[in-house]
């Protein structure tokens, strides 16, 4: 064996870069010899896999001792000959070759036999590709053109190079320097070493094709969504190669060499920000159509969105932009490639407390990449970046908790906001600023992971470990509702126990004895004015106490609130708030949806009471009966109502303005219409407001319907309730300004988590009832129960939810999702069924009669209210 030292590179003119591509070749033939040896089974090296001596180091172990190697200038083993596979037709035989190509892709010469390989290809353009694939058909021999595949498609330069948009821009190839020489062949000794100097320098050139990136050339000459890759051309030779089942494997086993190479550049080397078209790497094999089958899914794919997830943030965002650009059917290609990898890799695996989704370096590295497809199917679709609410700042606190909490390590978590990811930051878009995106948003939730996915810890995860372990709650698009509303219940929970401890911690520092809880002791009479008195003093004294755990008591009546209470609370105050003689709301009958009135009496106050209600609500975990129209729930988020959003709450305005918009004839001389409205106040008087100033004097016509429209949209949804709506949203920021909510929910998922679903599905509610007290599923008057309550109507049912639960929606995630009881409570009676909302606990006697049965259930949904109402 032939142990030797390699030499500094003997052309000193070499430019940074060169010597750059000479690292990292150095760099991997130490990973390599690390990782695979020579091939010499007497090899003496200690340094060396193919010695007896040495001990065997995984991927990141030998990545680091690599770099370690090439600092200090250690000596390489030659390549020993048996380290040579034979060469033959199957694709996999070129794997050996695969291995020992340079960093240019160029092959040792000894590995092939004397045959028509086209060694002097080091890039593939569609023309090359379809010259090779042309003279491979008539010899009917593919092997050329899958060793060329192999080759160039596993080296990172080689791709870098290929399909470029601009090749025919570069006149230093090699054939035409060839050809430049041949004809050249009489010139002189000098001239020829210029020749020889400028070739050298052409070569670099070539190597590293999009090098002039480091000084800004390639952005100035790229725009940031443009790639130097001609994507239609590799799109057409993927179609054109991937029904040869030779050709298609010899791109499987070309990825699975390509990315160790990608990963150590983009781990060590910073290689995008000397060379941006590093990009094209990714943007050439994820256009390979075959992606998500299981013969990729396996090895190739795992690996290379590994790679892909190490790009860095300016990377990511130039690909999701540019993946934006791609067609509906191409983004939903990619998101089902990723997707089919998560669950393929889930359910390959068994998931539980010992070996944790999110411990899965596969599953963590598909949905990151999901992440991009995700933000591209965002960026693609409607967007509406404008039109924002504007952020109410809270004045600093003067009281002394703060510093309480500082001392006590309990500082207030969030107190900037919720996080905002690097990626949407960067892209400078948010989930909310789509109307509709390209695929639906619910596509991109993977229901196996959310099955195995254990969300206390993960939580866990999110809140304290974020650096060092992955939180699917980072990349909320791919859990459902239900997954997404138990973290925010684990950190609802959090956060009272964090008050609680607080508030125990400063009684003992003062000396005086503070209420854990948020305890409202109300009259059922008048329930509003006892709750407005309460919660607005705590909101103006200690907003904080906002997030304790809340116990109601109602004057008069015993019951100990265990959740019950609250919910019964919350509905009567709505039910009042709601009633359109108080005018705070006006209702509409065609949509049954309640929306601000603008010209109502009542003061902030009482909206700031229903804001801090539906923030407790969520807060609490409780589900209540309002109807509002999406509009509020997307203002509530932060942005403000357009004229679109009038479909849904204003649907007879937004069919008007949608007729003068597309109305064909003479706008200004058929409708005669001003930029003045007209509207009526409380008492039925008619009042004028100028969406313009003088606005009556503007007429509407061809040139200014649109700004007209978008101005009305404005002032209904925005301008003319702005008092309202901000006092109603300071109330619910009161509640959950410090919570995940923002982050992990969308405008929709917010509705669902205050109101629950009225999709009513008893048989899944059947399914996960427990039974008690001597009563089971075979149990006769059980067998009656549930014939006599599927053939209730829609309104019995919704009342015997009511009854039992304590309200008449169904929580998220459906029916199957609430835990029911059903415990016997004595022999035959005439006594009604009672219930427990707070446990949603069902006490049914043992009635002798199914009749009966049903007669005493209906009797006991139909007029039960308020405790000891039996």
């Amino acid at each position: 064996m032939t142990v030797g030292r390699l030499a500094p590179p003997p052309i000193v003119a070499y430019t940074s870069h060169r010597k750059r591509a000479a690292a990292k070749h150095l760099i991997e033939r130490y990973f390599r010899q690390l990782t695979e040896g020579c091939g010499n089974g007497a090899c003496t090296n200690e340094l060396c896999a193919s010695c007896l001596d040495f001990q065997p180091l995984d991927h990141n172990a030998a990545a680091i001792r690599a770099l370690e190697l090439y600092k200090i200038n250690t000596k390489l083993c030659d390549l020993h000959p048996s380290a040579a596979f034979p060469d033959n037709d199957s694709a996999e035989d070129t794997r050996p070759a695969l291995l020992l190509g340079d960093r240019n892709g160029k092959m040792t010469d000894n590995l092939f036999p004397p045959r028509e390989d086209f060694r002097e290809v080091h890039y593939l353009t569609e023309e090359k590709v379809y010259e090779i694939l042309s003279i491979c058909e008539g010899k009917e021999d593919y092997s050329p053109l899958i060793r060329v595949i192999g080759r160039i498609f596993s080296s990172a330069d080689g791709l870098v190079q290929s399909f470029r948009k601009d090749k025919e821009q570069h006149p230093n190839t090699k054939e035409q320097r060839k050809t430049h020489q041949a004809k050249d062949e009489d010139k002189d000794e000098d001239e020829k070493e210029r020749t020889t100097a400028m070739e050298q320098e052409s070569e670099e050139s070539e190597a590293s094709a999009s090098m002039e990136g480091a000084t800004g050339s390639t952005e100035n000459r790229l725009g940031p969504v443009e790639v130097s890759v001609d994507i239609e051309a590799v799109r057409r030779v993927y179609d054109r190669l991937l029904s040869n089942e030779k050709i298609e494997s010899a791109f499987l086993n070309a990825l699975v060499y390509l990315t160790p190479n990608v990963e150590l550049d983009l781990t060590y080397l910073d290689v995008y920000d000397t060379n941006p078209d590093y990009l094209n790497i990714f943007v050439i094999v994820m256009e390979n159509s075959s992606l998500h089958s299981p013969e990729y899914l396996e090895m190739a794919m795992p690996l290379f969105c590994k790679c892909m997830s190490k790009l860095p943030l300016p990377a990511l965002a130039k690909l999701t932009r540019l993946w934006s650009q791609y067609s509906v059917e191409h983004v939903r290609r990619m998101m089902e490639t990723f997707q089919q990898l998560i669950t393929y890799t889930v359910i390959s695996n068994e998931c539980g407390s010992d070996s944790l989704v999110n411990d899965d370096e596969r599953v963590v590295a598909a949905t990151k990449c999901l992440k991009l497809v995700f933000y591209a199917n965002v960026l693609g679709g409607d967007l509406d970046t404008g039109h924002n609410e504007e952020e109410e700042e809270e004045p600093p606190s003067e009281s002394s908790e703060l510093t309480l909490q500082e001392l006590l390590g309990e500082e207030r978590r969030n107190k900037k906001g919720p996080r905002v990811d690097p990626l949407e930051k960067e892209l400078g878009v948010r989930t909310l600023d789509c109307r509709r995106p390209l695929i639906p948003f619910e596509e991109f939730v993977n229901e196996p992971l959310n099955d195995v996915l254990e969300m206390d810890k993960d939580f866990t995860f999110f809140k304290v470990d974020s650096e060092s372990k992955f939180s699917f709650q980072s990349c909320p698009f791919v859990l459902n509702a239900c997954t997404k509303s138990l973290g925010l219940y684990y950190d609802n929970r959090i956060s009272m126990y964090s008050e609680r401890r607080i508030t125990a911690l400063y009684s003992l520092v003062q000396g005086q004895q503070l209420n854990p809880y948020l305890r409202l002791k109300v009259r059922r009479e008048h329930i509003i004015d006892d709750a407005l008195v309460r919660l607005e003093m705590i909101s103006m004294e200690n907003p904080a106490d906002l997030r304790k755990q809340l116990f109601v008591e109602f004057e008069g009546e015993q019951g100990v609130d265990e959740g019950g209470v609250s919910k019964e609370f919350f509905q009567l105050v709505l039910e009042e708030m709601f009633n359109p003689d108080i005018g705070m709301f006006t209702y509409d009958e065609s949509t049954k949806l309640f929306w601000f009135n603008p010209p109502s009496l009542e003061n902030e106050a009482q909206f700031t009471l229903i804001g801090i209600v539906l923030g407790l609500a969520i807060y609490n975990n409780c589900i209540l009966d309002v109807h509002f129209p999406m509009v509020v729930y997307r203002k509530l988020m932060g942005k403000k109502g357009t004229y679109l959003d009038l479909a849904d709450s204003h649907p007879v305005q937004y069919q008007s303005l949608k007729e003068l918009l597309d109305y064909e004839g003479d706008v200004e001389e058929d409708m005669m219409i001003t930029f003045q409205i007209s509207q009526t106040d409380l008492f039925g008087e008619p009042i004028t407001y100028d969406l313009k100033e003088n606005g009556d004097q503007i007429p509407v016509g061809e040139d200014n319907r649109k700004e007209f429209v978008s101005l009305y949209g404005d002032y209904i949804l925005n301008k003319s309730v702005e008092r309202q709506f901000k006092a109603f949203r300071r109330g619910f920021q009161m509640v959950t300004n410090e919570s995940p909510l923002k982050c992990l929910f969308r405008p929709e998922e917010v509705e669902l988590l205050i109101c629950g679903s009225r999709n009513l599905d008893f048989h899944a509610l059947e399914e996960t009832t427990e039974y008690d007290g001597g009563y089971n599923k075979d149990c006769r008057i059980i067998k009656d129960f549930w014939e006599t309550v599927h053939l209730f109507g829609e309104e019995d049912k919704r009342l015997f939810l009511q009854f039992t639960t304590g309200t008449d929606r169904a929580p998220v995630g459906g029916l199957g999702k609430l835990k029911m009881i059903i415990a016997k409570n004595g022999p035959d009676t005439d006594r009604l069924p009672t219930s427990h909302t707070c446990f949603n606990a069902l006490l049914l006697p043992e009635y002798d009669t199914k009749d009966k049965l049903k007669e005493r259930l209906l009797k006991a949904i139909t007029y039960a209210k308020g405790f000891g109402m039996l």
